[in-house]
């Protein structure tokens, strides 16, 4: 009788998605530094991170007119988390990042989310930090060490799309000038790059092979970058088409990523044994609720990014998972 590899997949899932022994290294990664609770990607909102105990920084690269790496989930400046000088919170859309220097990027407000927005419906417990800028990423780094986090990973997202090119610079630029920056801040060995845009992530395995690359993914409804079972590749697979490989983990390492970061709600069991299987390790974004948090950790997931890295720190230890130092006021 031939058992397929769905099957086979599967059974081997029962064995090692079990659940990590007791003490296991787990990676326990604040999203957008500590989104639930202090503005995101904000320097307060890192070092709220940084005092709860991470093991890594989870944030996102944009850049400036002039080429600085700015941090910032949106190509964007988001009307519902920025106020002008003078107070005032911005119209949609925003002005672009790439149309702005860094000198009159910093000087708008992204201290707290606009009252009545989704921004701050969504999270209710978000203490605001009136006067924060957006930070770059040298002065992300810079804190960790005036705050002696110098264990403390860097998860650092290429915000790009090949859906709406004219927002970001081309994924060449962005990836050189992030690897060069990387490189100058001496951080190399302790940052990881990750996107959706595969495109920016070949480009760092050319040029810097000594810093890991990040596949993420999603196959939902408001967001598929796989686009499996459709004629042709995918735009954001850089050349890579997911129907020609057994599995996601498959297409990942072909595309030379050394972590997997799918969407939690896409990740099944027989996939985290073949990602496993073929050395990648995974990581799923992003889990707020307890429940879901216990079941990954049980499943055998290697890192869970999070918007509450405290409530994280609560079931991974609960679950004998190692901790991550807190930096100590």
């Amino acid at each position: 009788m031939r058992v397929s590899p769905g099957l086979l997949f599967a059974a081997v899932g029962l064995l090692l998605g079990a659940a990590a022994p007791p003490g296991a290294a787990f990676d326990l990664q604040g999203h957008r530094g500590a989104r639930g609770l202090a503005p995101e990607n904000t320097l307060p909102g890192f070092e709220t991170a940084l005092r709860i105990g991470v093991t890594t920084l989870e944030l996102d690269l944009g850049m400036s007119r002039d080429g600085e790496l700015v941090v910032s989930h949106d190509p964007r400046l988001d009307p519902d988390l920025t106020r002008d000088p003078a107070g005032r919170w911005l119209e949609p859309p925003g002005p672009r990042l790439l149309d702005l220097d860094l000198e009159q990027i910093q000087a708008f407000d992204v201290g707290r989310s606009r009252p009545g927005s989704d921004h701050a419906e969504d999270f209710p417990e978000q203490r605001p930090a009136d006067g924060a800028r957006v930070p770059t990423l040298a002065e992300v780094v810079a804190l960790t060490r005036r705050l002696g986090a110098d264990a403390v990973r860097f998860n650092v997202e290429t915000k790009l799309s090949p859906l709406e090119p004219d927002l970001a610079p081309p994924p060449e630029v962005f990836a050189r000038e992030l690897v060069e920056e990387i490189r100058a801040l001496g951080i190399a060995g302790r940052t990881t790059v990750q996107s959706f845009d595969w495109r920016t992530l070949r480009v760092v395995n050319e040029r810097a092979p000594e810093v890991r690359t990040v596949c993420l993914t999603a196959e939902r409804r408001w967001l598929d970058t796989l686009e499996r079972w459709r004629a042709g590749a995918s735009p954001w697979l850089a050349g890579l088409d997911a129907d020609d490989f057994e599995s996601v983990p498959d297409l990942v390492g072909a595309a030379g990523c050394e972590v997997w970061s799918p969407y939690h709600g896409d990740l099944a069991a027989a996939d985290l044994a073949r990602a496993h299987a073929l050395g990648l390790e995974v990581v799923v974004w992003t889990v707020n609720d307890r429940e879901s948090m216990a079941h990954l950790i049980d499943l055998g997931v290697d890192g869970i990014i999070t918007d509450y890295p405290d409530r994280l720190r609560e079931v991974a230890g609960g679950r004998g998972r190692t901790l991550p130092v807190p930096v100590v006021p």
